[in-house]
């Protein structure tokens, strides 16, 4: 079972702000997340993170978003996951 990939709808909720808000959307990550083919990569590597018992899916463009920094900073799993949890920011800010 593949999992359910985000589509982008438009609507605003009340009370969140859109990313597209809050961050530069000139920003080298932003330019590169929108030259992505996010389509391609979610029918090809889909089956790639499959499911399992206790193991829901995750979104392909998250696992392929998280392999594209951990590439371009040339970081290890754990600082990844660091930087993710505790300062997302950071990939924004450099």
């Amino acid at each position: 079972m593949r999992p359910r990939e985000r589509r982008e709808i438009g609507e605003q909720d009340l009370f969140r702000s859109r990313l597209d808000q809050i961050i530069d959307m000139k920003h080298s990550l932003v330019t590169l997340a929108r030259t992505v083919d996010w389509g391609f990569l979610e029918r090809e590597f889909g089956a790639v993170y499959p499911d399992g018992p206790g193991q829901p899916p995750l979104p392909t463009r998250l696992m392929a978003g998280l392999a594209i920094l951990k590439h371009a900073y040339d970081l290890s799993d754990e600082v990844l996951c660091e930087r993710c949890r505790y300062e997302p920011s950071n990939f924004f800010l450099t």
